[in-house]
């Protein structure tokens, strides 16, 4: 493995100076390195992958200089339209580097939401004809592979994918505490939310380490995971899940867990719900700061006013709770049948690092929820 202070530095040498990405746990002591370490031209953290393209794209248009973007494999999806229709060598023929992290490799244990996307990455790019190559561990060739990388994309400009597998870059230590100050855990928050609603309530759980904690608590307290859709994958689409459910069932409560990066990396799906007739809706925020299960990057909800834009966007009521009890007063306070209402839950950052995994295969626990839905 080679450092990513080593892998800057290369970068540097051959004119790349400005990053735009999505973290990605494969590529986390990347993403913490330049976190800490920006280069020259500067580095943004982006709302989801299609923007960092536009981004890329818009540094290379005043600069000249090719630009890196990073992302998971399951971010190539949300970058195919600006990639194609933008920086394709058919179009704009914008080079840039894609540096992306191979979750679900073949042959490596990963989590069931990672696997299929894993095995068609190289086929993916195949079928999006964007030439990759596999970033090796070992440092002595990695001069070797960004020449040839650096060569192609000014000889034919356009995209340009490294696929780093796992074990790529070397530790880097952790980022900071993304928030100050004392407050309750995402676990202690989704604890007191399922505690406010009765048996009847929904829950759809964003991406990331709240699922995997609400499993957790439903098993402490020796209930049942029928009333839970644990999104493990589909980044930023927990609340669109939820709404969808909430249209076909306006007559019981529905509650969308959501996180501060899943959020806001498809924001305009909060747009669209004060449009809808959910009465029974409810939009929990839990909000840290940070990319909380990729390495704890900070993103702009540690600084954004959430409820300001809960309420610009059209919720009926939208509020904020710094601790426990006023969260719980909160949510026994919003007037059932006068949603969509939207609660936001200041957190501080961090997880049990001893926090398991939901055991039901995904496929059956889609139906089992579908199954309480469907009761009276």
């Amino acid at each position: 493995m080679f450092t990513a202070a080593d892998f800057c530095r290369e970068l540097a040498a051959r004119g790349c100076d400005f990053y735009a990405g999505v973290p990605d746990t494969v590529i986390e002591f990347f993403c913490n390195h330049i976190q800490a370490h920006p280069p020259a031209g500067g580095r943004v953290l982006a709302a989801n992958e299609g923007g960092a393209v536009g981004l890329a794209a818009g540094y290379w248009l005043a600069s000249g200089r090719i630009p890196l973007v990073y992302l998971q494999n399951s971010g190539i999806g949300n970058a195919v339209n600006p990639l194609l229709s933008l920086a394709d060598p058919e179009v704009f023929a914008i080079p840039m580097l894609l540096l992306i992290g191979w979750r679900g490799r073949p042959g490596v244990p990963d989590e069931p939401q990672h696997l299929k996307q894993g095995r068609v990455t190289q086929a993916l790019l195949d079928s999006l004809e964007i030439p990759w190559r596999l970033l090796d561990p070992d440092p002595e060739r990695t001069g070797a592979i960004l020449d040839a990388a650096f060569a192609r994309l000014r000889e034919a400009p356009g995209p340009y994918a490294l696929i780093a597998p796992k074990g790529c870059f070397a530790p880097v230590p952790a980022l900071p505490a993304g928030r100050a100050g004392a407050g309750p855990t995402r676990e202690e928050a989704i604890g007191t939310i399922i505690a406010a609603f009765d048996s009847r309530a929904a829950f759809v759980a964003s991406t990331g380490m709240g699922p995997r904690e609400l499993y957790e608590i439903r098993e402490a307290l020796g209930q049942g995971h029928e009333r839970d859709f644990l999104n493990a994958g589909a980044m930023g689409h927990a609340s669109m899940i939820a709404a969808g459910a909430a249209l076909a069932r306006p007559d019981r409560p529905l509650v969308c867990l959501d996180g501060d990066g899943a959020l806001l990396m498809h924001l305009g799906a909060s747009a669209v719900i004060p449009s809808l007739p959910l009465p029974n809706f409810v939009h929990v925020l839990l909000n840290n700061g940070v990319h909380d299960s990729v390495g704890g990057q900070p993103n702009l909800f540690a600084r954004l006013d959430a409820v300001g834009l809960a309420r610009g966007f059209g919720y009926r009521t939208a509020a904020r709770a710094a601790g426990l009890a006023e969260l719980g007063e909160i949510l026994a306070g919003l007037p059932r049948g006068g949603g969509p209402h939207f609660v936001e839950a200041a957190l501080v950052r961090g997880f049990r690092k001893d926090l398991g995994r939901p055991k039901i295969p995904f496929a059956e626990a889609a139906r089992q929820f579908q199954s309480f839905l469907a009761k009276a």
